[in-house]
């Protein structure tokens, strides 16, 4: 796979996010660091999204945010050991290496955009889930607003039964909100 973002604009990217968040584990830094100080290492760097789908990832989160502090993932192993995912860097340089950075505002940060790539091991399926997903809450959503609505009216024909005119008033102001 070879990258259309830079060594040049990974590294500045690295050192950016380096000085602006303080990670959950300061192993992370290191290790971040490492990498920004070998340019054969940063050509095979990318920075993705759902790293844990890639065969080798890191995923290193900052302290704003509630996501795990580190993880390294490789082919369908899993450690939270940061030296371990530092010495398997070292002896397989000729590995591409994806990175997730958890943090607050990672979706809509200009800098993270500038070197997010797509991540070409999302299995098909999972973008399917998603969808379903957003369609059974969009469902989900109206169901509940229209059974909200109906108990509201039943409420407001009780106030009227009872003569309950300011209940009444309420409950209409309440039925135009919804």
């Amino acid at each position: 796979m070879s990258s259309v973002i830079s060594v040049v604009e990974k590294k500045d990217f690295l050192k950016w996010f380096l000085n602006a968040f303080q990670l959950k584990r300061r192993e992370c830094a290191w290790l971040l660091n490492y990498l920004i100080s070998d340019d054969v290492l940063m050509e095979r760097v990318h920075f993705v999204e759902k790293a844990e789908y890639c065969p080798k990832a890191l995923v290193i989160s900052t302290t704003e945010v509630e996501n795990v502090p580190f993880s390294f993932h490789k082919h369908k192993h899993v450690t939270m050991d940061a030296e371990k995912a530092f010495h398997d860097i070292r002896l397989n340089c000729d590995e591409n290496i994806y990175i997730q950075l958890n943090f607050l505002g990672s979706k809509s940060n200009p800098q993270y955009a500038a070197v997010l790539e797509e991540n070409p091991f999302i299995p098909e399926d999972h973008e399917l889930a998603t969808v379903d997903g957003v369609i059974a809450e969009i469902f989900l959503d109206k169901a509940l607003a229209s059974f909200t609505r109906e108990q509201v009216m039943c409420k407001i024909n009780e106030a009227l039964d009872n003569k309950d005119y300011e209940l009444f008033i309420e409950l209409t102001e309440l039925l135009k909100k919804l």
